[in-house]
């Protein structure tokens, strides 16, 4: 598209960006890589955003539902012991290099961006001295994808301060602007009759990730007596792949489990109260939106999840409960006499609001823009 002359000198002309993203497999890689599209797309409306996934992860439906591309590759998991699958990774990567190439060729890639997981590797081998490279690492231990990338990115962004990667420049975790522009108070009407819970009880919202958690689900399906005692609404949110069973107490604030969290924002504005997981993506947005939360850390791994809730925690916007200590006597103990208490709950929040990176998406998207040959996004 030609420019205006000016003075008799012509500007070149604007070109589009096309930014690829990979960050497949769960909900905390998928969920970062969409934030940043969506503000590459508000920055740069003529920019063209494409999704790398695989076929068995949950971008194949969270992409399209955003209205963004989506290419599968080839999936790279790592084995974690010496197996004959170990044996055959080389060629499962050379393959996975191979396909993604030919997307970044077919799409016309000017930077691509890694969120780590099994998607970024082959990404990252495929765009190596052809596209530059953008690194997003959400914990504060990367993982292997990242530790590669890293290596030869042009630009290494971090969610928290002490990440390991060279050159890492902390900006947050990109977050959704619905989540970010969230107004609880607002919203709260609204989001108690979306859910079916009682418009004035306290009300804690659970939840154990995309998939759910089974000690998560089994302690507070079996605290429900005990809130409903308490005057405690409950709304929880099982994974679609689970299901809980809890009886109604007449009289009492409504329990109301559901599968699956379409719309967090109304979720978080209905709530006084979370516990959950303490994913990267979880944190973020707990603080984002100034919600106490009770952080239950995943028990495998190399503790990063624990780690997570560590700025909440020590900011006195957050507990944390160890997941074999979650029970529905230690939810009696602790959840329910912290949901009851709104002067406390009022000082948690205020806490928490400070610990978050509201603008994270787009200053990530500048980054991305600047490494691609598209200045801060003008």
């Amino acid at each position: 598209m030609s420019q205006p002359d000016t003075g008799g000198q012509k500007t070149p002309a604007r070109t589009a960006p096309t930014v690829v993203v990979a960050g497949g497999g769960t909900a905390g890689h998928i969920e970062p890589a969409l934030a940043l599209a969506d503000a590459v797309t508000r920055l740069r409306p003529d920019a063209t955003v494409v999704a790398l996934g695989t076929e068995r992860g949950l971008e194949t439906t969270l992409v399209p539902d955003r209205g963004y591309r989506l290419e599968l590759i080839p999936p790279v998991p790592m084995p974690r012991k010496p197996t004959k699958e170990l044996l055959r990774l080389p060629l499962k990567v050379r393959d996975a290099v191979t396909r993604t190439r030919a997307v970044f060729d077919r799409v016309g890639a000017d930077v691509v961006v890694g969120f780590g997981g099994y998607v970024a590797l082959p990404a990252y081998l495929a765009a190596r001295g052809r596209t530059p490279i953008v690194v997003h690492e959400a914990n504060k231990h990367p993982g292997l994808a990242n530790k590669v990338g890293a290596r030869f990115a042009a630009k290494v962004a971090a969610a928290v301060p002490g990440t390991p990667l060279p050159g890492a420049e902390v900006v947050g975790i990109p977050l959704r602007h619905s989540i970010t522009s969230l107004d609880r108070a607002a919203l709260r009407a609204e989001a108690r009759a979306h859910f079916g819970l009682d418009p004035e009880a306290p009300t804690v919202l659970a939840f154990g990730g995309s998939q759910g958690a089974r000690s998560i689900n089994e302690a507070v399906s079996g605290a429900a007596q005990t809130f409903a005692e308490a005057g405690v609404g409950v709304l929880h949110a099982h994974g679609p792949k689970n299901s809980v069973a809890v009886r109604e107490f007449p009289g009492a604030p409504p329990y109301v489990p559901v599968p699956y969290l379409e719309r967090m924002d109304l979720a978080y504005a209905a709530a006084d109260l979370v516990l959950c997981r303490s994913g990267a993506m979880t944190v973020a947005e707990v603080s984002a939106v100034g919600l106490p939360a009770v952080f239950v850390p995943l028990p495998h791994g190399n503790g990063e999840q624990a780690l997570n809730a560590e700025p909440a925690v020590n900011a006195g916007a957050g507990l944390l409960v160890e997941d074999e200590a979650l029970t529905p006597q230690a939810i009696a103990e602790r959840v329910v006499p912290l949901v009851t208490d709104s002067e406390r709950l009022a000082k948690m929040s205020a806490a928490a609001v400070g610990l978050g990176h509201g603008a994270a998406d787009e200053t990530l998207a500048r980054m991305v823009l600047e490494a691609g040959g598209h200045g801060d996004g003008s």
